[in-house]
């Protein structure tokens, strides 16, 4: 599921989403957008989709899906979000689309389980006047009406540059493996292009590659624990396209008993803030979902007043706003994460990492 830029990136990022006023339910458009708007003017008691990938990711539940929620609510208190989770299915998201469409949804805000499948979706909606916000992963066959994401490409090549300099710093000899995300994601495959943009030309041997199926941790630290047989002391770092498949390739490197090298990841999930306390995990990628989720919001009551915002950049074909997240490692991660607020020092230090923290100076 993404690469190094300083914190106030983020929040500077943030503050190009435009406000919305509450009681705003004009027809009038900012230009430039998608090819459809819901129309009519008023929005009280509308409803609104939002349809999630997985359930692989905690990120959905506990942030995704709370932050969207409230927005919307800041925006429109009398409409009702309507949310679901795939869980990996996409026939079952699409099952999902049909009926927010059969309750008269006046938008749709979409994280696609498969990229390719979720363009039928996006028929199926336009054709209603109903429009579609693509939400972190791109819908690349038949275009959505908005893009909302963190920069996904240039996650992969963050990381993966970041992991590249420390390894260059340790005058490590070696290759490395490359754990990317799912076949069926464009998103992955945008990472997977960002990876191979440090990779390729860093000097590392690229050993073996995999796109781990709906970036399920489990598959990632089976194929991983078959490269540490066939490829041994030679692995010298692992970049892992999100946390859980870090955490994965982590898990396996421990089943085996030997050394972990450096591994990345994406997403700084409180698991992987642990791993990085504790010295497991090299690398993580803050994206405050906060920022895209609130930016979706927006966006979406937009297009429910009738209204089409102009993208702040076009990506295939769509008009899109996408962030630029930071990189965290064991010595940014107080300040990115903890200082910051995004993660709270009760929820990641707790049990052994209590003291990793201290030694962090996270309280």
């Amino acid at each position: 599921m993404n690469r190094a830029k300083i914190r106030t990136s983020a929040f500077a990022a943030a503050a190009v989403v435009a406000a919305v006023s509450l009681t705003a339910c004009g027809s009038g458009s900012s230009g430039g957008g998608g090819s459809t708007a819901s129309s009519g003017g008023g929005v009280e008691n509308a409803k609104v989709a939002f349809l999630m990938p997985d359930l692989a990711s905690t990120r959905y539940e506990l942030a995704d899906k709370p932050l969207f929620e409230a927005k919307m609510k800041q925006l429109c208190p009398s409409c009702t979000v309507i949310y679901q989770n795939a869980d990996s299915d996409a026939a079952k998201q699409q099952q999902q689309a049909n009926s927010a469409l059969a309750q008269g949804v006046k938008a749709i805000v979409i994280d696609p389980v498969d990229s390719a499948a979720a363009a039928t979706i996006v028929k199926s909606a336009q054709a209603q006047q109903v429009p579609v916000i693509a939400y972190d992963r791109p819908i690349p066959a038949t275009p959505a009406d908005y893009y909302v994401s963190f920069d996904n490409e240039k996650i992969g090549a963050m990381i993966a540059q970041s992991l590249v300099d420390h390894l260059k710093s340790q005058n490590a000899q070696g290759g490395l493996l490359q754990v990317n995300g799912s076949p069926t994601d464009a998103a992955a495959g945008l990472i997977k292009k960002g990876i191979h943009s440090a990779v390729d030309p860093s000097g590392f041997k690229l050993l073996a590659e995999y796109d781990t199926p709906d970036w399920q941790p489990e598959k990632a630290q089976t194929w991983v624990s078959g490269q540490i047989t066939r490829f041994n002391d030679q692995i010298v770092g692992v970049v892992a396209a999100n946390d859980g498949t870090g955490g994965g390739a982590i898990a396996a490197f421990k089943a085996a008993g030997v050394k972990v090298p450096p591994v990345t990841g994406n997403d700084a999930e409180v698991a992987a803030a642990q791993r990085i306390i504790a010295g497991d995990q090299f690398n993580t990628i803050s994206k405050p979902i906060k920022i895209v989720a609130e930016a979706a919001a927006n966006v979406a009551f937009q297009f429910m007043k009738g209204e089409k915002p102009a993208g702040k950049t076009t990506l295939y074909n769509t008009p899109s706003e996408l962030f630029v997240p930071t990189v965290v490692t064991r010595e940014n991660i107080n300040e990115v994460l903890f200082q910051s607020g995004i993660m709270k020092a009760a929820d990641a230090c707790t049990g052994a990492y209590a003291k990793g923290c201290a030694e962090l100076g996270i309280k």
